[in-house]
């Protein structure tokens, strides 16, 4: 197991905060700080076990209300960035 993890401090949502671990490219596990209890656990149980790339084309842009953003959006958003963080360290 290679686990790799990320703490996204997210914008504009109810959500502050979001813990991911990914395991060879799949969702591990992620916790949510803050946000609808209810929503994000559905969420986490959904998308464990799924492949990033695959979360990443679900979730984006997914808007909440009047905001441009949500939770979803910002999960997307903190996926996207652990991607940029791997391949920098590839390239490194």
């Amino acid at each position: 197991m290679a686990l790799k993890s990320i703490q996204y401090k997210t914008e504009g949502t109810c959500c502050a905060l979001m813990n991911v671990v990914v395991d060879d490219n799949k969702i591990y596990d992620v916790e949510f700080i803050g946000g609808c209890p209810g929503n994000l656990a559905g969420i986490r149980k959904l998308i464990q076990g799924m492949n990033i790339d695959d979360v990443i084309e679900k979730l984006k842009g997914i808007t909440c209300g009047g905001k441009s953003t949500s939770c979803p959006d910002q999960l997307s958003k903190c996926l996207m960035e652990l991607k940029k963080q791997q391949e920098q360290k590839v390239i490194n």
